[in-house]
């Protein structure tokens, strides 16, 4: 069977329904709730709370091979035979079902190179996931001729698992431009399969994909950091209009945003903290005209959430269209940025809150894109664990590591685009000894990177970490910004500190050694 005759022979299939339509199906077919505020709240299955990296394949075709980092331990490859055979098992059980849904969408705001997508499936949930997360079809001429086509079957396992790891099996062919996700209810399997496509497709036009919010003020920013950094919450500002807040290219003309949505934690959300997001999620309306969709997060008996209550899953989410929000740029495009921000939480305590990057230094920080696990986020971590995740997101960025890291340079150096590191993390000590830096003091700082008021005041050097460090920041105390004078045992801050530097040394041995420039290699702490 192929693709074609599953879609001429079935007998009940609703191709680009309406939101109510897909709003009212989810209900009907008892795949969500509604909840007190009209978003539709949904459960998936206990293996599918998360991504699953292990269950995530590229096809090792002879003609691309070469363009993908193999070396990864998240390019898992799969023999195009195999993968077939994946392909006929999801239209052989697609054919089956009593009703498929279509919808017809893109990624890209930049309509010169928008990818358009076609989502087949059976579940009016995730058709509307696909709704809210991704752009309206672009009439405009763009650099992809084939369109993307998306098998998802969330809820059914594979028949034989062509010995792979398990039943689940979240796929994808780049040359053929067709990806499936089987087994796999969590929405952000969709959302990242087609975002690892774009990362794939995009250096090739000479444009920078990156894992990072933006928004834009007088000058337009990049917001680059992994999960519990602030990439979201930082982006989030009154006074600036917000882009996206996951995934933009970076092209010749500037920056634009891939979606038409966000998909946002919601593990103890505040009000207070971050309104935009929580009014977005739980304001009230009928729900035939909300689409929110909260996954995972408790549901009380009077149907409203507890966003406090971890028992099914510290990544709870909600995913909703950006125009949901009350600061969003439209169309969500803008000029080359002026400012970059590397977001870090570190939990060691010995990261100073607030640094500049060199070009050199930047590149570095980019292809490591450090953050720390926490104590009690996960099974079996119990102090914090140093995560490098390159590019902050390597997950999703399959190419060989010198094609991100080399765009970034030419277009740092082209643009002459400011870079600061910025700590989220604690301060005065780590994880359970120290607290966290002030989200205020925070948002004070990310705002005088952005408006240039870090430009020309006199830093010093930390040694160690290669790091330009202010002396002062407008509106934050001096005594913040060194770190090893917020700790009340300076030997420990040492000890802590060299600790650190070693495992960013070890971790580049490892990956990048000899494989990048000895000006970028000497920018590695530990040096």
């Amino acid at each position: 069977m192929n693709l074609s005759e599953l879609l001429k022979n079935h007998k009940n299939i609703k191709i680009n329904p309406t939101r109510k339509t897909l709003i009212s199906d989810a209900v009907d077919k008892k795949q969500a709730t509604v909840s007190s505020c009209g978003a539709l709240a949904t459960f998936t299955s206990p293996e599918s709370t998360g991504r699953s990296p292990k269950d995530t394949y590229l096809v090792k075709n002879p003609e691309s091979a070469d363009t993908i980092d193999w070396t990864s331990p998240y390019c898992i490859p799969i023999q195009p035979d195999v993968f077939e055979k994946i392909l006929q098992d999801a239209l052989t059980t697609l054919s089956k079902k009593q009703t498929l849904y279509i919808t017809d969408r893109s990624l890209g705001a930049d309509p010169s190179y928008s990818l358009n997508l076609k989502t087949i499936t059976d579940r009016a949930i995730t058709a509307l996931f696909t709704d809210n997360m991704f752009r309206k079809v672009s009439k405009a001429k763009s650099c992809f001729k084939k369109e993307f086509t998306l098998l998802a079957l969330p809820y059914d396992k594979l028949k034989n698992n062509y010995n792979l790891r398990s039943d689940m099996a979240v796929a994808m062919d780049f040359d053929k431009m067709i990806g499936i996700v089987y087994s796999s209810a969590y929405c952000g399997s969709v959302k990242k399969l087609m975002f690892t496509v774009m990362n794939y497709l995009l250096p090739e036009k000479g444009i920078l994909p990156l894992h990072s919010s933006a928004n834009e003020g007088k000058t337009s920013a990049l917001f680059l950091g992994l999960s519990g950094t602030g990439k979201t919450t930082l982006s989030a500002d009154p006074n600036r209009k917000l882009l996206g807040d996951d995934e933009h290219g970076w092209s010749e003309t500037g920056i634009a945003n891939f979606e038409n949505g966000c998909y946002a934690k919601l593990i103890r959300l505040q009000k207070e903290k971050e309104p935009e997001i929580y009014n977005a999620v739980l304001h009230k309306d009928n729900y035939l005209n909300h689409g929110v969709i909260v996954e995972n997060a408790k549901l009380n008996p009077d149907k409203t959430f507890d966003l406090d209550d971890s028992t099914i899953t510290e990544n709870s989410r909600a995913s909703y269209p950006l125009s949901y929000l009350s600061n969003i740029k439209t169309p969500p495009i803008s000029e080359h940025p002026k400012t970059i921000i590397f977001l870090t939480a570190d939990a060691n305590g010995v990261l100073p809150p607030v640094s500049k990057l060199s070009k050199n230094q930047a590149m570095l920080w980019f292809l490591l894109g450090y953050t720390s696990k926490l104590a009690g986020t996960e099974t079996g971590v119990i102090t914090p664990v140093s995560t490098f995740s390159r590019f902050f997101g390597e997950p999703f960025m399959p190419r060989n590591p010198d094609v991100y890291a080399k765009l970034l340079g030419e277009k740092l150096t082209k643009h002459k685009t400011k870079v600061y590191l910025i700590n989220t993390g604690w301060t005065g000590g780590p994880y359970g000894t120290g607290k966290r830096i002030d989200l205020a003091l925070t948002r004070k700082m990310v705002n005088c990177a952005l408006n240039g008021e870090l430009e020309n005041i006199e830093y010093e050097e930390n040694k160690l970490f290669h790091l330009s460090v202010p002396k002062t920041c407008p509106g934050v105390p001096a005594e913040i910004l060194n770190p090893e004078s917020t700790w009340k045992d300076k030997q420990a801050y040492k000890s802590a500190a060299q600790k650190l530097a070693n495992e960013f040394k070890d971790y580049f041995d490892k990956h990048f050694r000899g494989k990048v420039s000895k000006e970028i290699e000497m920018e590695c702490p530990g040096f």
